[in-house]
């Protein structure tokens, strides 16, 4: 069950470009998420390990696209990207973090990336 106070998606929908998802909340909120960072913030057990320290920083995702998007339950979505990994469950609240913390996310990454000799291009 829901509670009141969460925000509820009210459009799930990927671009012609299949690069872009755009989610809208009941709340009037609308973001956009490039395929690259919804692959490299993925929630799965493969990027995010099972501890802080298990992290991965996945390189090489610029162009990765999106296949589909399909429901879980009432309470999330699973990506499937083009690349095949599809193991991240995206629940709404998720996707409110990554656009409220976007800069924290995203520069993390950056930063992970330059720090281990990695690249966005592979």
């Amino acid at each position: 069950m829901s509670d009141k106070n969460e925000a509820w998606p009210t459009e799930i929908r990927l671009k012609n470009d299949k690069k872009t998802l755009v989610v809208c909340f009941d709340t009037g909120e609308s973001h956009d998420y490039t395929a690259e960072y919804l692959r490299v913030c993925s929630p799965s057990a493969e990027v995010q390990g099972h501890s802080a320290s298990q992290k991965k920083t996945v390189p090489g995702k610029r162009d990765v696209g999106i296949m589909k998007i399909e429901p879980v339950g009432n309470y999330a979505v699973r990506i499937h990207f083009d690349d095949l990994h599809n193991s991240g469950i995206f629940s709404w609240s998720y996707f409110l973090e990554l656009a409220h913390e976007r800069d924290k996310h995203w520069g993390g990454y950056l930063k992970d990336l330059e720090e281990k000799g990695l690249s966005r291009d592979r």
